[in-house]
């Protein structure tokens, strides 16, 4: 039972990841924390998060679309983070985490969804440090480190294809960067389930394809606004349980 909740919540997450650029965490990491316990779930969400975004940018016969500069500055500024994350994962309790994250997200959706299109201007200056940091944090503290990306590259302007795959590629560099962090401050815990949920990516990263060619233009910003959203209510409500 346990292991076929944690291999359906991945599937989930791993076909909005490939649909949108992000989310998988957003629906699989609350369950595997809740199955797992928080230090299985965070390593079993880097090396995931690896695989799923590995996937997409060597696997779909296309060329990937990454804001190069963009994506060095975010990874950049994710180092710090990442050491904040781990030490928060290993001295502070879930929930005051999950609040937080729900928090910041709503505020950020707040201030995009009042600014319109004006919010998709140059980022400022400390925009790139500001969501790179977060995220780093966030990778390591609870796996959930899409948001801050995401709403940056809104801001960017990023078109579909280009969101998705410079979010892609400062995952996988996130996760490379997490590995050993998580090993040295010991919270790098593999569960047994791990070649489970493995498969259940793979399935899902596959069926995320098709639904990534539906969501273009508009259509695809509403759908990335609707994960955001989704997101902070899903850590709000991972504060409470």
């Amino acid at each position: 039972m346990t292991v076929g909740l944690a291999a359906l919540a991945v599937f989930v997450g791993a076909t909005m990841q490939s649909a949108t650029g992000f989310g998988f965490s957003l629906l699989a990491a609350p369950i595997l924390f809740a199955l797992l316990g928080p230090q299985e779930a965070v390593s079993a969400g880097v090396l995931l998060g690896l695989m799923l975004n590995g996937l997409t940018l060597a696997t779909e016969r296309r060329r990937p679309v990454v804001l190069g500069h963009d994506a060095w500055r975010l990874v950049a500024w994710s180092v710090p983070g990442l050491a904040v994350g781990a030490l928060a994962l290993r001295e502070l309790p879930e929930r005051p985490l999950s609040v937080l994250v729900g928090l910041a997200v709503l505020a950020g959706l707040a201030v995009r969804l009042r600014g319109g299109a004006a919010a998709r201007s140059r980022p400022r200056a400390w925009h790139a440090p500001a969501a790179g940091a977060t995220s780093g944090a966030l990778a390591t503290a609870n796996s959930v480190s899409g948001p801050p990306l995401a709403f940056y590259l809104l801001a960017r302007g990023a078109t579909p294809a280009a969101m998705r795959d410079t979010l892609a590629a400062v995952f996988i560099a996130q996760s490379v960067l997490a590995l050993p962090v998580l090993l040295v401050s010991e919270t790098f815990v593999l569960p047994a389930e791990l070649w489970a949920l493995l498969a259940a990516a793979l399935a899902g990263q596959v069926a995320g394809r098709r639904a990534f060619a539906w969501l273009q233009g508009e259509r695809y910003e509403r759908a990335v606004l609707a994960v955001l959203v989704l997101s902070a209510l899903a850590a709000l409500a991972a504060s409470v349980v």
